[in-house]
């Protein structure tokens, strides 16, 4: 029975973005939109946006490069650790915490070491992999996004979005805590 489902879906995931594309073509099609066209415009308009978002990446990506060389992640996780080791949570896992609001292909360097360290089935690859499947690179994406449109006033936004990943990281650890 496993074997039978894991085969339909890996037989469905091979076909499932072909499948989507030649649903969107044949909708445009028959909606008489000029698909072809309006996929040109549609890129030229991400190019734009693209060119528009540059410096905005750039200053995160200096400023997330600055918080890492200077010691100051090190730091905040020798001081969280204490509290955190009262409930059970591994030291280890901090980096991931700590690194994944601010860069997402750092968090997943983080990850891949604690993976590479502990294992992908250990206690603590479980909760890197969760971690970074239930939070987001919240000052990235705020950094670009609110960046590229103008947004000068993000109001409660940042409180919002950290509030979520704090969310995301008591879930990990809860859920991978009773489920493994």
């Amino acid at each position: 029975m496993a074997d039978s489902l894991q085969m339909i879906l890996t037989e469905a995931s091979a076909w499932a973005i072909p499948i989507i594309i030649l649903a969107i073509l044949t909708v445009g099609m028959l909606r008489k939109v000029k698909v072809y066209e309006t996929f040109v415009e549609g890129a030229k308009e991400g190019f734009q946006v693209g060119v528009r978002i540059i410096p905005f990446l750039v200053a995160i990506l200096v400023a997330i490069g600055m918080f890492r060389a200077s010691g100051a992640l090190d730091i905040m996780i020798r001081l969280i650790d204490p509290l955190l080791s009262l409930v059970g949570y591994p030291s280890e896992a901090l980096p991931m915490a700590m690194i994944r609001p601010l860069s997402g292909s750092g968090a997943l360097g983080v990850m891949s070491d604690l993976l590479a360290t502990h294992g992908p089935d250990s206690f603590i690859g479980r909760l890197a992999s969760t971690m970074m499947g239930s939070t987001e690179t919240t000052f990235y994406v705020l950094a670009v996004y609110l960046g590229s449109i103008g947004v000068r006033r993000s109001r409660h936004t940042l409180a919002a979005c950290l509030t979520a990943d704090a969310a995301g990281l008591i879930a990990a650890f809860i859920v991978v805590k009773l489920v493994f």
